[in-house]
């Protein structure tokens, strides 16, 4: 008997009863990864290339739910689709250069398909704690897709964490808010600007959500005014008909980052001219260096700038409080509003159920920075962390899932027949 099994009945000879009569206890075969999006489809589909047995906890009930539930109706990919596919898997020649998000998720879904991907959906993961004793992790979840909710704890060697950068909406606290009256709700929630038209909208927050939705906002005749409390990079999506993007990969081929930051920040300046007499000051560090660094994502203009210029989107400064159906700006000017939008973006979730100090930060995120944050100790691997896109989670899910395939081999000595699920105390998942 191997060393894994051995641990694996003495773990369960060591559970006392009541770990049974209040949950299930599944053994998985392999790894139990976290997260259905885009990350977690591409980890699994590498390890069906490889023949190894997973299972994908997801808390919603689709993959994608991301895309499928908190994105709004307009948004397209803002890079080429060649930089978002996934692996082995090309996006249909037919679809656009930047698709829909509705082609972007009917793409996951044929994804999903293609490798034969099922996920365990309505499963939220309470917790995940590396049992040292026996060399395995516990995941402990609540499984809410039956008429009663119950409890389920899987046993595995492997944990792939792959619930993403943008797993919970940041919402932060303004003085008198909740005095405001209003309508007030998250980008995350926002589908269409056709129940806000005639209203005046305040947009909180100046990224390409913010930028997107107050644009939207305004093609459905509503009166945005978009706060912009800090320093933000506004770049044309297109340069002379090429993507800003795919431009800015090839010169870093040949030159140093900072020269290409340079390169791109004068074509900026000369296709859309002095962003900052409009109230949208640059920082001081280049686009490529403050994405590297601080994981900010410059803003691909898509005709938010045009709105702009033209005086339809206003541009306004911090807020320093609100009251009913205003709100008092940090330069003193007072505005009347009728509706409240949060683009404030997004967190990570992980420190909220992954028990692991060493490998994640306290904010969520790997230590150790791109390309080396995909692995830790102990059978621990990260998806989906790089800020780098889907690009970024496509390259981490290649290392994760040749680096499992490889560890899986040689541990079980895998050979390509089936076995019956052995029904004891505790199931065992293949």
């Amino acid at each position: 008997m191997s060393s894994c099994c051995l641990n694996i009945t003495n773990m369960f000879q060591s559970f006392g009863p009541d770990d049974f009569l209040s949950s299930r206890c599944i053994w998985v075969n392999g790894p139990v990864i976290v997260g259905a999006g885009p990350s977690g489809l591409a980890v699994g589909a590498g390890l069906k290339n490889q023949g190894v047995p997973f299972i994908i906890l997801e808390r919603a009930n689709c993959i994608a739910s991301l895309w499928q539930k908190r994105t709004y109706n307009r948004l397209k990919l803002h890079l080429p689709k060649q930089f978002c596919q996934l692996p082995n898997f090309p996006f249909p020649e037919d679809f656009p250069e930047y698709p829909t998000k509705y082609q972007f998720i009917s793409y996951l879904e044929s994804y999903a398909k293609h490798f034969d991907i099922n996920p365990h959906f309505n499963e939220t993961v309470q917790s995940a704690k590396y049992d040292e004793t026996f060399g395995l992790w516990r995941v402990k979840t609540i499984s809410t897709g039956g008429p009663n909710p119950i409890g389920v704890e899987y046993i595995c060697r492997w944990l792939v964490v792959a619930t993403g950068e943008n797993a919970e909406k940041v919402a932060p606290e303004f003085e008198g808010l909740q005095d405001f009256g209003g309508h007030v709700t998250h980008a995350c929630d926002y589908k269409s600007g056709q129940s806000y038209s005639g209203e005046r909208v305040l947009v909180v927050g100046c990224g390409n959500s913010g930028m997107e939705v107050s644009l939207d906002l305004c093609n459905h005749n509503a009166k945005p005014s978009m706060v912009v409390r800090s320093s933000v990079h506004v770049l044309p999506r297109e340069v002379f008909g090429k993507s800003t993007f795919e431009l800015a990969v090839s010169m870093m081929k040949w030159l140093p980052l900072w020269l290409v930051d340079k390169i791109m920040l004068i074509l900026a300046h000369l296709i859309l001219g002095n962003t900052e007499k409009y109230g949208l000051k640059r920082p001081s560090m280049g686009p490529l260096e403050l994405k590297n660094t601080a994981g900010k994502t410059p803003v691909l203009d898509i005709g938010a700038l045009d709105k702009i210029r033209s005086g339809e989107i206003k541009i306004v400064p911090g807020i320093k409080k609100f009251s009913r159906g205003r709100v008092e700006l940090v330069n003193g000017q007072t505005l009347e509003i009728d509706s409240v939008i949060l683009a404030t973006g997004y967190r990570s979730n992980v420190p909220s159920w992954l028990k692991e100090d060493e490998f994640f930060s306290e904010e969520g995120f790997p230590k150790k920075p791109f390309p080396n944050g995909w692995k830790g100790k102990s059978g621990l691997y990260a998806v989906g962390f790089t800020r780098r896109g889907l690009s970024g989670a496509s390259l981490d899910a290649i290392s994760v899932a040749h680096d499992i395939a490889k560890c899986w081999k040689q541990e079980t000595k895998h050979k390509k027949t089936s076995s019956d699920a052995r029904h004891r105390r505790c199931i065992s998942h293949f």
